[in-house]
C-alpha cells in the first residue's frame, strides 16, 4: 500500500456541478483539495438545465454570473405541471437557462484557478477511515492503484454514490413507481408542450434555439424500465402518446429517470460527507435537484474547511447536516407531490384543478410554492433571537459603502460582499457609537469576518431598529443587533475562538491558549455521532449544562410543559441545544415563564396550547405546533417528542366512576397514543420518543389502581412502537417517576417529605431535574441502541 500515495486535507469524489462548487469553496476558505473523478472527460450530457433564484444568488456572491454570461431567464415556472409565476422579491427571479455542461465548464474553471487538484479518470474503489485519517483506493487510468489520504472524504458523486455504498450509509426511501424517458434529438420538427397530459400520458417538448428538441415522455400505467432505453423506446412511446414520429431524428442521447425518493439517514459519518445526490435521489422535476446539489456545496464547504484547518468551532460540521437534510427532506417532499400531480392517473385531475386555483387565486399560496422551489425561503436554526432575517440568506439589495480613504465609499451590491467567502459583519446607518462598539468587538475576528460599513441600503435589506447583522460565508444571517444575543456569541458559535486578541495587529497574531497547535484527531475525533457533545465536567448538582450542543439544530415538544416534571424537562431539552414547544393546557403565564427562562439562558422556545383528552386535541395542538416550527425553521420537523401531559387519580377504586375513569385514560394513555401516531409524519428518521409513565406500573398502591392502569398502558404503547419504528431508526421508551416533587402541598409537610425519602435508595425524594436528566439522554443520539424500555427513574423505589 505504499506505492503512491497523495495527501491532502480533504478528497471531493466527484467532478460534476456539485464536487467542483465544492471544491471552490474549500479553497476559497484556504483549504487543500483533490477532486476525483472517474470519466476521462466532461460529459457532454446536460441532464439538468435550470437554475433557480437562490443558486443565481450564490453564483453572484462567488462573482461567477458575468463569466457565465447571458442566459435565458423565464418568470414562469410550474408546480407539477400547473403554471407558476416564480417571481419573488430579489436580483434573480424566475428560473434561468443553463445547460448542466456549461455549468460544469465554469465551476471547473473556477475551482481549479483556485487551486482545486481536479484527477480526470481516477475511480474510487476503496475506503478506509481512522482516528486520524480517511483514505482512498483509486483505480488510475493506466489500471493501477493509487492511495489518496486526507482529514475528510466527500461523496458528490451521484445517486449511485460509490462514498455512500463503501461508507455504509444508510440510504431509507421508496424505490420508483414510475419513469419518464428522456431524449435531446435533432432533426425533428414537432410542436412545443409543456407538461401536456394526453389520454394515454403526460409529453413535454421544448426546441432549443440550436435546433435540438429535448422530448420527455410518460406513458400512464407503464413500469419503470430496468435498463437504459434506446432511441426506439422513446419513439415508440413518444407516438403511442402524442401519435407523432419522430424516429426518424437523430438522438444526441437518451435516458430515463424514475420518481424513487430517497435520502441518506446522515449526510456525515464521522470523516465522511455526502453532498448533492449522493445524498439524497429524486425525480428531477422542475429542476430541484441540482440547485439542491449546489446549495448543499455551499453549506458544507466553509464549515469543512474551517474544521480541516482546526479552527472550526465544536459543533460546526454536524450543522451541516441538521440543516441541509431537514431543506433535501422538504424539496424531496414537494418532489414526490409533483411527481403525483404529473404522472398519477386521471383521478388526481380534480387535485390538480383545485391547485391551480389556489395558486392563481391566493397570492400568498403562489408565494409559498415559488418559495419553495426557488429556494429563497429556506430558513435554519442559527441561534436565539426573533429577528425576521435571522437564519434567512441576506437579501441582495443595493448598497453604499465606506471606503478605507476618509469620506469616500463605494457603491454595489450585498452580494460582492460575499465575493472572499469570509464572513461579514455588516453595519447598517445608524448610531456610530454603536457601530464603533461593534467593530472592536469583531476585531479579534478579522481574519474570518469582514467588517464592514454600510452608509445607505436599498428598501430591500431596510429593517427598523436593525442597527447590524452577522452573515455566514453561505450568505444566511446568523446574528442581528436587536438585543437579544452579544455579538461574541455568534462569532464564536459560528466562526470558532478568535485568531489574535482584541487590539492585537492582523501582523502579529497572538494565539488564544485555546488555538494552541493539535493534532487533527482533537477537531475530528475518532468515532462521534451526528449531533457531537461539547465535553464538560460533570455539573455540580442542580447546575445544568448550558453547552447547547447535543440537541443542536433538533426541535422537541414536550407537553404539560408549564411546571414539574415538564418545565424541567423543556428547560433541559433547551440546554442541550434544541428549540422547545412548550405546551399547556391553561396555565399561559408559567408557559411564557418557562420560555423567558430558556431564552435568558440563550436557548429558543415558544408556547403552544391545546387541552388534552378532548375531541380534536391533537389536531389543535399541531396547528399550533406546526405553525410555530415553520415560522422558526421553515419546516415543520419534530425530532423529540416527550409524553409528559397526565393527571393523577387518588380515588379510591370503590369511589372511582366511569367519568373519572374516562377522563384518566383519555388524557394519560388515548392522547400519548394519537400523539405519537400524528408525530410520525413530522418526525425525520432518528427521532425520539419518550414517554413519561410511573413506577407505580411495578408496585402497588390501591388509591391509584385507575391511574397505574393508564400508565402501564402507556409502557406497551413504547414496548410495541419500538418494534414497529425501528427501521426507520426512531427509539421510544419509557421513563418511569417515583415520588417527585412538585406543586403538591404535601411537599410542605416536612415530616411527610421525609417519610416518603425513606424509600428511596438515596434517602430524598426526586428533584423534576432528576427525571428531566433521563430524558435528555434518551432524546440524544447517545441513546440511539436503547428503545421499547423501561427506565427505572424512582431513584430506587422499586428495589424493594
Amino acid at each position: 500500500m505504499g506505492e503512491d500515495r497523495t495527501s491532502t486535507q480533504v478528497v471531493v469524489v466527484g467532478a460534476g456541478p456539485v464536487g467542483l462548487m465544492l471544491a471552490g469553496e474549500l479553497r476559497l476558505a484556504g483549504a487543500d483539495v483533490v477532486v476525483l473523478e472517474k470519466l476521462t472527460t466532461p460529459t457532454t450530457e446536460s441532464r439538468a438545465s435550470t437554475l433557480h433564484a437562490r443558486t443565481m444568488e450564490i453564483l453572484d456572491s462567488r462573482g461567477l454570473l458575468e463569466p457565465l454570461g447571458a442566459v435565458p431567464n423565464e418568470r414562469g415556472g410550474h408546480f407539477g405541471g400547473i403554471p407558476l409565476d416564480l417571481t419573488l422579491p430579489g436580483r434573480h427571479p424566475g428560473q434561468w437557462k443553463v445547460l448542466q455542461t456549461r455549468l460544469e465548464e465554469l465551476l471547473g474553471r473556477w475551482a481549479q484557478d483556485l487551486g482545486a487538484d481536479v484527477r480526470r479518470g481516477h475511480e474510487l474503489t476503496g475506503l478506509t477511515v481512522t482516528g486520524d485519517h480517511a483514505e482512498a483506493e483509486v483505480r488510475l487510468p493506466d489500471g493501477t492503484t493509487a492511495f489518496f489520504r486526507a482529514l475528510c472524504i466527500v461523496g458528490c458523486d451521484g445517486e449511485d454514490s460509490t462514498v455512500r455504498n463503501l461508507g455504509g450509509f444508510d440510504f431509507p426511501g421508496a424505490d420508483a413507481t414510475r419513469d419518464m424517458l428522456r431524449a435531446d434529438v435533432a432533426g425533428i420538427d414537432i410542436p412545443n408542450r409543456r407538461f401536456e397530459r394526453l389520454e394515454g400520458g403526460l409529453a413535454i417538448a421544448a426546441r432549443r434555439p440550436d435546433g435540438v428538441t429535448r422530448v420527455m415522455v410518460h406513458e400512464f400505467g407503464a413500469l419503470p424500465r430496468t435498463a437504459q432505453p434506446g432511441f426506439a423506446d422513446v419513439a415508440e412511446t413518444w407516438k403511442r402518446v402524442t401519435g407523432e414520429d419522430i424516429g426518424a431524428g437523430t438522438p444526441l442521447w437518451v435516458n430515463s429517470f424514475g420518481d424513487a425518493s430517497r435520502q441518506a439517514a446522515r449526510y456525515r459519518d464521522h470523516r465522511l460527507f455526502l453532498a448533492g445526490d449522493a445524498a439524497h435521489q429524486q425525480m428531477p422535476i422542475g429542476g430541484q435537484a441540482l440547485n439542491l446539489g449546489l446549495q448543499d456545496a455551499v453549506n458544507l464547504g466553509w464549515k469543512l474547511a474551517a474544521q480541516v484547518q482546526r479552527r472550526g468551532p465544536d459543533g460546526l460540521l454536524d450543522s451541516y447536516h441538521s440543516e441541509r437534510h431537514a431543506v433535501g427532506q422538504r424539496v424531496l417532499s414537494n418532489i414526490r407531490a409533483q411527481a403525483l400531480l404529473l404522472l398519477g392517473p386521471a383521478e388526481v385531475e380534480p387535485v390538480r384543478q383545485v391547485l391551480a386555483e389556489l395558486a392563481a387565486g391566493s397570492e400568498n399560496v403562489r408565494a409559498h410554492l415559488a418559495g419553495m422551489i426557488s429556494g429563497l425561503d429556506i430558513r435554519h436554526d442559527v441561534g436565539p433571537g426573533r429577528h425576521p432575517l435571522l437564519g434567512r440568506r441576506l437579501p441582495h439589495a443595493d448598497i453604499t459603502t465606506a471606503g478605507p480613504a476618509a469620506g469616500s465609499t463605494a457603491t454595489g451590491s450585498t452580494a460582492a460582499l460575499l465575493r472572499g467567502g469570509r464572513g461579514v459583519l455588516l453595519l447598517l446607518p445608524g448610531d456610530e457609537a454603536r457601530r464603533e462598539a461593534l467593530r472592536t468587538l469583531a476585531a479579534p475576528w478579522s481574519d474570518l469576518v469582514r467588517t464592514v460599513t454600510a452608509t445607505s441600503v436599498s428598501e430591500d435589506l431596510a429593517a427598523p431598529g436593525t442597527g447590524a447583522l452577522l452573515v455566514r460565508p453561505d450568505g444566511h444571517v446568523v446574528w442581528a443587533d436587536t438585543g437579544d444575543t452579544e455579538l461574541t456569541t455568534a462569532l464564536n458559535r459560528w466562526f470558532g475562538q478568535p485568531s489574535r486578541a482584541a487590539g492585537a495587529p492582523a501582523a502579529h497574531r497572538a494565539p488564544a491558549p485555546a488555538r494552541a497547535p493539535v493534532a487533527p484527531t482533537a477537531q475530528i475525533p475518532a468515532r462521534i455521532p451526528a449531533q457531537t457533545p461539547v465535553q464538560t465536567p460533570a455539573p455540580a448538582k442542580k447546575k445544568r449544562r448550558t453547552d447547547m450542543s447535543r440537541l443542536t439544530g433538533k426541535t422537541a415538544l414536550v407537553t404539560g410543559s408549564s411546571r414539574g416534571m415538564g418545565r424541567a424537562t423543556a428547560l433541559r431539552l433547551a440546554q442541550e441545544g434544541a428549540l422547545v414547544a412548550v405546551h399547556y393546557t391553561a396555565n399561559r403565564e408559567a408557559a411564557e415563564e418557562v420560555v423567558a427562562l430558556i431564552e435568558k439562558d440563550g436557548g429558543r422556545a415558544f408556547t403552544v396550547r391545546a387541552e388534552l383528552g378532548v375531541p380534536g386535541d391533537v389536531h389543535e395542538l399541531f396547528l399550533g405546533l406546526e405553525s410555530g416550527l415553520r415560522e422558526r425553521t421553515g419546516t415543520t420537523d419534530l425530532d423529540i417528542l416527550v409524553n409528559n401531559a397526565g393527571v393523577m387519580g387518588g380515588v379510591k377504586p370503590e369511589d372511582t366512576t366511569p367519568e373519572t375513569f374516562d377522563r384518566l385514560f383519555a388524557v394519560n394513555a388515548k392522547a400519548p397514543f394519537f400523539l405519537v401516531q400524528r408525530a410520525l409524519r413530522n418526525m425525520p428518521d432518528g427521532g425520539r420518543i419518550i414517554n413519561i409513565t410511573s413506577g407505580l406500573t411495578r408496585c402497588a398502591n390501591p388509591d391509584e389502581i385507575a391511574y397505574a392502569m393508564t400508565k402501564g398502558a402507556v409502557d406497551q404503547l413504547a414496548l410495541h412502537f419500538a418494534k414497529y419504528l425501528g427501521p426507520r431508526n426512531i427509539t421510544i421508551n419509557s421513563v418511569a417517576p417515583g415520588i417527585t416533587r412538585n406543586d403538591n402541598p404535601v411537599f410542605g409537610i416536612p415530616e411527610a417529605v421525609e417519610q416518603m425519602a425513606q424509600l428511596s435508595a438515596f434517602n430524598r425524594v426526586g428533584e423534576p431535574e432528576d427525571v428531566a436528566d433521563v430524558v435528555a439522554f434518551l432524546a440524544t443520539d447517545e441513546a440511539r441502541w436503547i428503545t421499547g424500555s423501561f427506565v427505572d427513574a424512582t431513584g430506587g423505589t422499586l428495589l424493594g
